[in-house]
């Protein structure tokens, strides 16, 4: 899950859907929890509902980007932010590991405690949903579309290895902001520090300060992750 730095507050708020635009130029036109690119019916999250939360209904600090599925699996009941990591607060790409075949677990880095956390936040928006999965739904495509992405990823790096050139660097950089799934991307080119510093700063938003200079993770300053 991208860490994703939403800046200040840009404005005074009369509707939450006011915040789309903003949200959309500042950390572009992905689910902040799935990461696929949604080019339609991507809408402002209210990371604690409206339903139980009126004070923070139009606040700036709750809002995020999310697509049908993880909206409706996350629903609207009413939560404890310390219970979960959340994209725009912790590096939350420390969470989780992202394997072939679309495959999202909780990170075995983790202490207990917050492997714990991390697994409730994989089971809040549904992450680890994939067929024989007890909740999978087939109108849910996040699975196949995150396998797809890095079956995509794996022919990019193959390509770069076989024609490494700046031009090819960019075309793969086009081709991963594109198709979305910014954790697939960073995993299949986890040895290649160039292109890592290049999806982190192609994808609009990635919190920057959750990486060293050779774009590892590290804490976020502020974060519990």
């Amino acid at each position: 899950m991208r860490p994703v730095d939403k800046g200040d507050t840009p404005r005074t708020f009369t509707d939450h859907k006011q915040a789309f635009p903003y949200l959309r130029e500042r950390i572009g036109a992905y689910c902040s929890y799935c990461e696929r690119h949604i080019r339609n019916l991507l809408a402002v999250e209210h990371i604690q509902p409206k339903k139980h939360h009126d004070d923070v209904r139009l606040e700036w600090r709750n809002f995020v980007l999310a697509c049908v599925n993880c909206n409706s699996i996350k629903g609207s009941r009413d939560l404890a932010l310390e219970d979960y990591y959340w994209p725009d607060q912790d590096n939350t790409a420390r969470a989780f590991l992202y394997r072939e075949g679309g495959l999202v677990q909780v990170s075995n880095t983790l202490p207990e405690r917050k492997r714990t956390r991390a697994r409730q936040t994989l089971e809040l928006t549904g992450l680890d949903r994939k067929p024989g999965h007890p909740s999978y739904s087939n109108r849910d495509f996040r699975w196949e579309e995150r396998r797809k992405a890095w079956g995509k990823a794996q022919r990019s790096r193959r390509n770069l290895q076989a024609a490494e050139t700046l031009s090819m660097r960019e075309q793969i950089v086009e081709t991963a902001t594109s198709e979305g799934f910014w954790s697939v991307w960073m995993i299949v080119f986890a040895d290649d520090v160039d292109m890592k510093r290049r999806f982190c700063k192609a994808f609009p938003g990635t919190a920057l300060d959750c990486f060293d200079a050779g774009f590892n993770l590290v804490p976020r300053p502020g974060g519990a992750l």
